[in-house]
């Protein structure tokens, strides 16, 4: 009897030595149109995401004098905690929306120094069973849930593929420290509908973001796969929306005045607009999550000073429901403290409440200084007719929360 499980197809065999040699086995994998029908974009959630774009590229513009702050989890790993984040999150920034674009961090996929979890994507059920139509299945159904909450999503972006099944349910991206440099990265980011943030490199290199910003701004042609699963070539426009994020590195944090004023130098420079967000974690954090309070209050105070009021568009923060962060058991997820990171360490969402007002005041002080509020234009309602034409030809939302993401041992 064969010992392939059922499903897949055998790596090597007597005729296919030359070739998969080091794969284990090959599973089909969900085509995104099929999971997209199972979870349709309706036009409330339509009108949270091309919102959250719009007013995501007039901040980063310099047309919206409002602060984007990209914050949540470091990394989703249990659907439950993340909507009863989600909930919080909305009440604060249906209060604080005259002075803050809150965008909701729903990160699915985790880059990995050397091994470890790499997301709810890979491994949703956090026991190395690698069930990734199961996490394909949780990752969209989460993100369609917090869109028809009215709070936008941001997500991390790691390939060409799981784009496919998400990202119509995306207001913002980023590239990370570890892969700004990649040529496939600043493809991907040329052609996604939306803002996009690249980090400076993990040694402190600015110019590899600043360069990233301007390929990413070029059309180019890659190999990705289309709504239904076929292999494709892709040919982008190009994407005028993408900035600097500062997020410290190896040799120390990069977020006080002097950082940010040579990042608007070097950005003018490149002929690019002379705006950056700032990541309160990580190395500017000095990995120590505590810390992201003081990035944060450092931040407020610069949106009030003549020198940098006008270069900061936004922040990153990395919050959960509890501080800190937990390890996962080696049998699996058993016995996790609800609503605390499995990866990064992150501050409570009680001190997160306490670092969004510290930056709304921010906000108010740059205003002081500089001017009235700017202007915001309104969504586009054609891109909203097109949704609603597309929510009334699928079926009916299926139940994405699945009670079985952490089975019993």
């Amino acid at each position: 009897m064969s010992s392939t499980p059922r499903g897949t197809t055998p790596a090597t065999t007597a005729l296919n030595a030359l070739d998969d040699r080091r794969i284990k086995n090959i599973r089909p994998l969900i085509p995104p149109q099929i999971l997209m029908e199972d979870y349709p974009l309706g036009l409330r959630a339509a009108a949270t995401v091309l919102e959250g774009r719009k007013s995501g590229e007039q901040i980063v513009k310099g047309e919206d004098d409002r602060l984007i702050v990209v914050v949540g989890p470091c990394s989703i790993h249990d659907v439950r905690a993340a909507l009863e984040y989600a909930k919080l999150l909305k009440a604060y920034a249906d209060e604080a929306s005259d002075d803050l674009l809150i965008v909701m961090r729903v990160y699915f996929e985790k880059p990995r120094t050397t091994v470890g979890w790499k997301g709810l994507i890979n491994d949703p059920q956090l026991n190395n069973t690698y069930q990734i139509n199961k996490g394909l299945r949780l990752a969209r159904g989460l993100l369609l849930e917090i869109a028809n909450m009215g709070i936008p999503t941001a997500v991390e972006l790691l390939d060409t593929i799981s784009p496919q099944y998400v990202a119509d349910l995306v207001s913002w991206g980023a590239i990370g420290a570890r892969t700004t440099e990649s040529q496939v990265h600043r493809e991907l980011a040329s052609g996604m509908s939306m803002p996009i943030g690249f980090k400076n490199g993990t040694d402190g290199s600015l110019q590899i973001a600043i360069d990233a910003i301007g390929a990413a701004a070029a059309s180019h042609s890659f190999l990705s796969v289309t709504k239904q699963g076929i292999s494709a070539i892709v040919e982008t426009e190009g994407n005028p929306a993408c900035h600097v994020i500062l997020r410290g590195s190896n040799q120390g944090p990069n977020y006080e005045k002097e950082h940010v004023k040579k990042a608007a130098e070097g950005l003018r420079k490149a002929g690019l607009v002379d705006k950056v967000m700032i990541d309160c974690s990580h190395g500017n954090s000095s990995k120590k999550f505590e810390r992201q309070v003081i990035v944060a209050e450092d931040v407020a105070k610069q949106l009030g000073e003549k020198e940098t009021a006008e270069h900061i568009m936004g922040v990153m923060i990395e919050s959960h429901l509890v501080e800190g962060k937990q390890s996962i058991p080696a049998n699996g997820p058993q016995n996790l403290v609800y609503g605390q990171s499995v990866t990064d360490a992150c501050i409570s969402w009680t001190t997160t409440v306490q670092v969004l007002d510290t930056l709304r005041q921010g906000v108010r002080a740059r205003r002081a200084l500089l001017g009235a509020e700017a202007g915001r234009k309104g969504i586009d309602n054609t891109a909203l007719a097109t949704a609603s034409e597309r929510a009334s030809s699928v079926e009916g939302v299926r139940d994405f929360n699945d009670p079985a993401q952490f089975p019993a041992a």
